[in-house]
Formats: C-alpha cells, structure tokens, sequence
C-alpha cells in the first residue's frame, strides 16, 4: 500500500513520502500563482483551479490568499464561494456541495497526529534529526446550501449537513445535522434552520 493510500484511508501515513511531496510542492506552486493573480485574469484562475482541485462544479469563485496542502483531494459542487485567507488541509478528502458560501479565515483541517510524541516522530536518527511526523487523517464533508462563518475551523471527520449555518468563529469538533444553526467552542446546534 502507497503512503498516499494510507493517508487516503486514514492510516498512519509518513508525509515525507516522495509522491505525496511531488504533489504537495505541486500545489504550492499552484497556490503561490494563483495568489498572485491579478484579481481579474478570470481565465488564469480557472485553469490553475482546473489543475489543482480534485474536481469541482460551475460558478466556483475562490477569492486570493487560498491555501491548501495537495488540491487534488477537494472537491466543490456548483455554485461556490470561498472567500479570502481560507485553508483547507486537505490530506483526505474535503467534499462540498451546491450553493456553498464559505467566509475568510476558515480553515478545514482533514489531518492530525498521534498524541504520543514517540508514536508521532518515531525514533531519532544518528544525527539527532527526526522524519517528518507521522499522520492520520479524516474526511471532512459539508452539504448543500452550507454557509461557514468567518474564522470558524472544521477538525477532521466532520459533517455538516444540509442547510447549516456556522457562526463566526466557531470549532466544529462533531457532526452538525442539517436544517441547524450552530455555534461556539465546541460547535453545537442552537436552533433549527428550516
């Protein structure tokens, strides 16, 4: 099994792995030219999104600094808006449905590491170096008609059904059911949305 099946499966994986650094410094390179981009070249956008993302639907705007770890484990439907300063960590797959609005500073984080500082640097080398940090990761998956607040940050394995509103700021540590409205640190449903 591939470093980046394991990491796709949500099993310890080492992230120093050659393929998964080809693609990750493949879609810095992406990102450092897409953020670059003159606010209008509309044309150049779309063909470094069509590049860089694992797949998406019509009218997909994503608003410059954007960053991500590969790209190509995110996935938007139609009608989609990210605005400025946003990260998605996307070592698993991050899934967004039609008619997503997400503010800036939202972060999506699919990774995280083992607790134990042995079980995540292993042992240290002759030079007294450690390999990069071991990590599992976790799918994030948002539905249809999803607004995430400013500053909010998704932990991986999350779902956030249907017709939520995340309010600003908040941590989402477990799934949201759809037709809600929830908030704070941790996020929890303070109403229904319907």
């Amino acid at each position: 099994m591939t470093e980046r099946e394991k990491m796709l499966a949500g099993m310890l994986y080492d992230c120093g792995d050659a393929e998964l650094l080809t693609q990750w410094h493949k879609a810095k390179n992406l990102m450092r030219d897409y953020n670059r981009l003159d606010s209008d070249d509309l044309a150049a956008k779309d063909r470094i999104l069509t590049e860089l993302l694992g797949g998406r639907g019509t009218n997909l705007w994503i608003t410059a600094p954007f960053y991500v770890d590969y790209g190509n484990n995110i996935f938007f439907g139609n009608n989609c808006e990210v605005n400025m300063n946003c990260t998605f960590l996307d070592d698993n797959r991050i899934v967004i449905g039609d008619n997503a609005l997400i503010a800036p500073n939202v972060q999506i984080y699919t990774a995280f590491h083992p607790t134990n500082a042995a079980d995540r640097f292993g042992p240290p080398r002759e030079d007294g170096s450690f390999a990069f940090c071991k990590t599992q990761t976790a799918p994030v998956t948002i539905g249809n008609n999803v607004w995430i607040g400013g500053g909010a940050i998704l932990l991986p394995g999350v779902t956030i059904g249907d017709n939520v509103v995340i309010g600003a700021g908040s941590i989402v540590t477990k799934d949201i059911p759809a037709n809600s409205v929830a908030c704070g640190n941790p996020c929890r449903v303070i109403r229904e949305n319907l």
